[in-house]
């Protein structure tokens, strides 16, 4: 299989074992993809810099509130990092270089700037992929704390996280104990590239959707609802023959689909 660089970049990044996967620069390859000219290591070295200005900040007994504290005030007050409530759906709001360049992002983009300071740190933080939201929290046990990057690095507790939950489903929801569990760089860049699906696909760049959806594939294989919507993108593009392996492909591995009649009704008009 013929790969872009980008593509290709992504691929060999994600195929190394866990604990080794940069999620910065697989982030950044993502963000190659829609620019040709992106230079990962111009970034990786924003990072590493904002990361060596902190460090010079730091107390010589690290306490975690103390750390999180000296952390927020210079991403937040110093370069001005923030959440771009304006603009939520703005693609630029999910690519690493962007969040980088222009100091705004959503959630997952905020964290993972976060996150990657934090490792250069040697203060270790993991992502947890709420429903709806996504924060962080130091990878301590039962520190009992969580952080939430798109609100200027506010201190959560599970309460908290529960409200948030309720205002944005607008209704009572218990807190389920994994909505709180960390998830893997896999399902990290997953989610970044849902959401860039999502946005391309509300802004009909269909192309631009299919790319994501190939890159989520690489990281899952057997997410056959994406190979299906693979499919549908390619009818809609008029890529029949495209679309057909994919719609086939989704019956033969999910023949009991709710949606599979209409899945089919599909194939019937383009055979």
């Amino acid at each position: 299989m013929m790969f872009s660089l980008a593509r290709q970049n992504f691929y060999n990044e994600i195929k190394k074992n866990e604990a080794e996967i940069d999620l910065a620069k697989a982030a950044l390859y993502i963000a190659q993809e829609e620019y040709d000219f992106l230079e990962p290591d111009v970034y990786l070295g924003v990072l590493d810099t904002i990361a060596a200005e902190l460090k010079e900040r730091l107390p010589d007994r690290q306490y975690p509130l103390k750390v999180i504290k000296i952390i927020n005030q210079y991403l937040y007050e110093d370069l001005g990092f923030r959440g771009n409530k304006g603009d939520y759906y703005d693609p630029r709001n999910s690519f690493l270089n962007d969040v980088l360049d222009r100091r705004l992002g959503i959630p997952i983009s905020l964290s993972l700037v976060y996150l990657e300071v934090a490792k250069r740190l040697d203060f270790p933080m993991v992502g947890i992929g709420m429903p709806g939201h996504f924060i962080i929290r130091p990878e301590f046990e039962n520190v009992g704390i969580f952080i939430d990057a798109f609100d200027q690095g506010s201190i959560l507790f599970e309460q908290d996280c529960q409200d948030i939950l309720a205002k944005l489903y607008q209704q009572s929801v218990v807190l389920q104990p994994e909505f709180l569990q960390p998830i893997s760089k896999h399902q990290f860049l997953s989610r970044i590239l849902t959401n860039l699906k999502f946005i391309f696909l509300n802004r009909q760049q269909f192309s631009k959707a299919i790319a994501t959806i190939d890159r989520i594939l690489l990281l899952s294989p057997e997410s056959y609802g994406e190979v299906r919507d693979r499919g549908l993108l390619y009818y809609q593009l008029n890529e029949w023959a495209l679309a057909v392996q994919d719609l086939e492909e989704y019956l033969r591995n999910v023949p009991n689909a709710p949606d599979a009649l209409m899945i089919q009704e599909f194939l019937n008009q383009m055979r």
